[in-house]
């Protein structure tokens, strides 16, 4: 390996609490974070721990409303500081990404009283949460979802499976889109239900290819029954919120290929600058000099895609499809850049004793989730030339 320290990323903050805030980032990375991720991720250890830290040190509110316990940082920053935890260990920086993701129908939708009664122990008080739309049956196809939600008085009682549940079985509350009315998108509602809820109930974790400290999982619902006061927004308005909440999640997973692809980066320069073959370091050859520079173009590229869907998100515009694009961009530049981060350490590579074989299992997943890059293509054609012809 060289000796070469790769720099941190030259961030544009628009404040100096701000900066401040990403230097507080990088200083629990480095201390708590980095030097035991891959040992934990090979043992498939959740690091519940670091997110009870993360919650201590105002991390996990970032982009809500400090009057509930939130940062009051714009997505701009918000979406940075899951770069820097991604970087470190995909667990914790996605982690945080669907944290938020599940605190967005409340935060968004819910009624004064509900934001005033959940939201500071769901932002600050060392809660996590999770968010429950996909199910066996219906994942792109998310209006189709077959869980149910009956009335019963003051309550409603929900039976059904969610699936691909990340934080399942592991999480203090779950955002649960669930059928209360017709066939279709307009018959879905929103819930806040808590993880310890009776009926309730994960399977066991999925044995998945990488992100192994991430528990995804499927929630079973049997009987649970639900107080009408934790119902969020209107009966039937479930699907539109959960589509709001996905379009600034994927913005979330486009930050966090950004910090995976970044994280690949600076291995592959460490190790071709060090590496010596015919009398001199590989970084030398200008085959591979110019995949390092293809490498860190794609991420200069998505990472200024991200932040432009950002700042329309703060600006007020609409983002639909810039998330879109963001996603997409980012999640396939992220497989890109690890399979050649991986190539440029040849067969050391495509060992367990270097980061970037486990980067690249872990970049694969960020293709998938919230919306697989199938779907992004067709959210943006539809910004394009509209809704297909039936």
């Amino acid at each position: 390996m060289s000796d070469r320290v790769p720099q941190p990323v030259e961030r544009q903050l628009p404040t100096e609490e701000s900066r401040d805030l990403i230097a507080l980032v990088r200083d629990i990375v480095q201390r708590e974070i980095a030097p035991r991720a891959a040992e934990e991720e090979d043992a498939g250890r959740f690091p519940r721990e670091i997110f009870s830290l993360l919650s201590e040190s105002g991390l996990l509110g970032l982009p809500y409303d400090s009057e509930y316990g939130g940062g009051d940082q714009p997505y701009e920053v918000y979406l940075q500081v899951l770069e820097e935890l991604a970087a470190a260990r995909l667990t914790v920086g996605l982690g945080v990404s669907v944290h938020s993701l599940s605190c967005h129908a409340l935060a968004g939708y819910g009624a004064k009283e509900q934001q005033s009664e959940h939201l500071p122990a769901m932002l600050g008080g060392g809660l996590l949460g999770a968010y429950c739309l996909s199910e066996p049956a219906s994942g792109s196809d998310a209006a189709s979802l077959r869980t149910k939600a009956v009335r019963d008085g003051d309550d409603w009682v929900v039976n059904g499976t969610k699936a691909w549940i990340t934080h399942g079985g592991v999480a203090d509350f779950y955002t649960v889109m669930a059928r209360t009315g017709q066939e279709g998108a307009r018959g879905i509602t929103a819930f806040l239900v808590p993880g310890d809820a009776p009926g309730l109930s994960a399977g066991a974790p999925e044995r998945k290819m990488g992100m192994k400290g991430s528990p995804t999982a499927v929630v079973n619902f049997d009987g649970v029954r639900i107080p009408d006061t934790r119902r969020i927004g209107e009966e039937g308005q479930g699907f539109s919120i959960a589509l709001s909440a996905l379009d600034s999640g994927r913005l979330g997973i486009a930050a966090c290929a950004v910090g995976v692809a970044q994280a690949a980066l600076d291995e592959a320069v460490s190790y071709a600058t060090g590496r010596q073959q015919f009398g001199r370091p590989i970084a030398d050859f200008q085959g591979l000099r110019f995949m390092l520079a293809d490498m860190a173009t794609r991420i200069e590229a998505g990472r200024a895609l991200y932040l432009a869907a950002a700042r329309r998100r703060d600006a007020g515009l609409p983002f639909s499809q810039q998330a879109a694009m963001a996603k997409l961009f980012c999640t396939d530049a992220a497989m890109s850049v690890t399979t050649d981060a991986v190539q440029v350490l040849g067969g050391y590579g495509y060992t367990q004793d270097f980061p970037v074989e486990r980067l690249m299992r872990e970049a694969k997943v960020l293709q998938i989730v919230e919306g697989t890059n199938q779907i992004q293509r067709m959210v943006i054609a539809r910004h394009l030339a509209g809704p297909e012809s039936r």
